[in-house]
């Protein structure tokens, strides 16, 4: 038997295999086991398989609970998980997004209208959307030069120059699928190149492929990102949005497109970040992959699963100084930060707003 402590200060009894079930990065508990049963007791949440208690929290220390793959939870754990304020999010074994269950929105009825009133192709939608497209596309090409300084054999400029071109007419675009476009070129441009940043040979891209990703690189990327709309989601809703109603992607029934919106600033920052750093320190082999005979689908089997879910807590609990607010955060905390600057401009509080890039 073996003590599993987290940075929390939560101890459980385990024996080995209790490795392989779950993962607690600091406030989101991650159950990856099939037929784990999840269950309340009094004030704590607690994780049992085969009838061994693998984890006991309190659920004080608890923001979210993300389930991939095939678990069970009581009545008890949801009905305190939705007076607690945490929502709960499913995901398939491979992170493809399920469904969410939260308690309701907040009561902040007039972030909402604010949110509603700037809907369709209004001065403040296309204000936004450009900050969308140019906070996602100026963090692609710092990413590209801060690679390129780190390496001399790198060479990418082509790309460099390519958003530029793409970044430098976007203020003075008006038009909302104009903008949608310029975000597709620049993507482009950045996945065009984003196999030269891998230096392991164990590992290629050959292009971007969701729905589903059909190489170990792309799952990676596609797990990463259901991670992070789980993050960018919560804080959304803790600011009082609507998720449903956005302005970069068209409204969708049961599409959480604020929430997509809000995370294109943090798609390079921590999830492509995070890939590439896990790749090229050789965190995870070829051999941690496994593919599904019928779709071709890739994904982590259990174990680098588990690696890849603690490598992203500790991304999102890094610090950097923010930009505007001029103090150190982590990107944890700048997720519900980015949904508040942007009900401060909805709400006519600030003139811009300003999306997160960083050097």
């Amino acid at each position: 038997m073996s003590l599993v402590i987290d940075r929390l200060g939560i101890n459980s009894e385990a024996d080995d295999i209790s490795t392989q079930i779950l993962t607690l990065t600091m406030s989101t508990l991650y159950v990856t086991q099939d037929d784990a049963f999840i269950g309340r007791i009094d004030e704590r949440l607690h994780v049992k398989y085969e009838k061994k208690t693998i984890l006991d929290v309190p659920l004080l220390k608890i923001d979210g609970v993300v389930v991939l793959g095939r678990a069970t939870i009581s009545p008890s754990a949801i009905n305190e998980l939705l007076e607690r304020q945490i929502p709960l999010t499913f995901l398939t074994g491979t992170g493809g997004y399920l469904g969410r269950l939260e308690p309701e929105v907040t009561k902040n009825i007039f972030v909402r209208k604010a949110q509603w009133q700037a809907a369709g192709d209004t001065p403040q939608a296309i204000h936004l959307v450009q900050g969308f497209v140019r906070g996602k596309l100026k963090n692609y090409r710092n990413t590209l030069v801060r690679r390129q300084r780190e390496s001399n054999d790198l060479d990418l400029s082509g790309a460099i120059e390519h958003l530029d071109h793409v970044i430098a007419p976007i203020d003075a675009t008006q038009n909302i699928d104009s903008l949608r476009g310029l975000e597709g070129a620049g993507s482009a441009a950045y996945f065009g190149c984003f196999n030269e940043m891998i230096r392991n040979t164990q590992f290629t891209f050959p292009k971007r492929v969701r729905r589903p990703p059909t190489d170990p690189v792309n799952s990676l990327l596609s797990f990463g990102y259901s991670l992070l709309r789980h993050d960018v989601q919560s804080a959304v809703n803790i600011v009082g949005f609507d998720p449903y109603l956005g302005y970069l992607h068209c409204d969708r029934y049961g599409r959480p497109s604020l929430a997509l919106d809000l995370m294109e600033e943090f798609r390079p920052l921590v999830v492509d970040a995070l890939v590439l750093s896990t790749l090229n320190k050789q965190l995870l082999k070829v051999e941690d992959f496994v593919t599904e005979p019928l779709s071709g689908a890739v994904s982590l089997t259990n174990e680098p699963r588990k690696t890849f879910l603690r490598l992203y807590g500790q991304k999102k609990l890094s610090e950097f100084k923010h930009p505007v607010l001029g103090r150190k955060c982590t990107y944890q905390e700048a997720f519900e930060l980015q949904a508040r600057l942007l009900a401060k401009y909805l709400m006519g509080e600030i003139e811009k707003y300003p999306p997160l890039v960083l050097k």
